[in-house]
């Protein structure tokens, strides 16, 4: 089995959605583009990822939305060392299919009182979903470590949510754990890098907005 030295999680720089919400009224979710700020955010994620992978080989793997496939091509990766391929199961959290925008700030506010993983938006995923769907792909990509010439390096361009939820499942972080952190910023990466005891360890940690209650901690 050839593990990869680092698996590395990038996700998407600003989307025309995030930088206007009212956009989900009018363009899919997964039709919107990068910002120009997005378009930056993702040349800068580019020249670190480079720096980082150097003349190694790598294994991408990209959502299929626009934001993220321009997120990757802005990387400048060099193809020659690069093995890409779209994967539906690293898509952002399905929140129904137009989007009402007061009615989506009052799925939010119920989403915030609710829980994050188990809240579902109505025509849409609960973040445990997204978890069931990451764990599935985890499967997938285990298999792929079969291989000895598998390349040293995994890279997923992804959004947020699926960021954290992927962590939570390598990691076996608790539910209360993943409830406790936030998403991070549009271009921002995080690496699983392999250690010498043979475990993965997250480089830096995401910024944590509460401490983690678990119903397991209490009688």
């Amino acid at each position: 089995m050839a593990r990869p030295h680092r698996i590395v999680l990038v996700r998407h720089g600003e989307s025309e959605g995030n930088h206007d919400d009212t956009i989900y009224e009018r363009v899919p979710d997964h039709a919107l583009a990068l910002t120009e700020r997005g378009q930056r955010q993702a040349e800068a994620t580019g020249e670190r990822l480079r720096k980082t992978f150097g003349e190694e080989r790598v294994s991408a793997y990209v959502s299929p939305y626009r934001r993220t496939h321009q997120t990757f091509a802005a990387f400048g990766l060099d193809p020659a060392l690069v093995r890409v391929r779209e994967e539906p199961r690293l898509r952002e959290q399905d929140w129904g299919n137009w989007q009402d925008r007061v009615d989506v700030q009052k799925q939010k506010a119920y989403r915030d009182a609710y829980g994050h993983f188990f809240y579902r938006f109505a025509q849409g995923e609960s973040g445990a979903d997204v978890y069931d769907r990451v764990g599935a792909f985890l499967e997938s990509l285990w298999r792929s470590f079969e291989k000895s010439d598998h390349p040293p390096n995994v890279l997923l361009v992804t959004h947020g949510l699926t960021m954290r939820l992927f962590c939570m499942r390598w990691l076996h972080w608790s539910v209360a754990e993943f409830e406790s952190l936030s998403n991070p910023g549009n271009g921002e990466m995080r690496m699983l890098e392999l250690g010498d005891d043979g475990r993965y360890r997250l480089d830096r940690p995401f910024e944590q907005w509460c401490t983690p209650r678990s119903y397991a901690l209490e009688s």
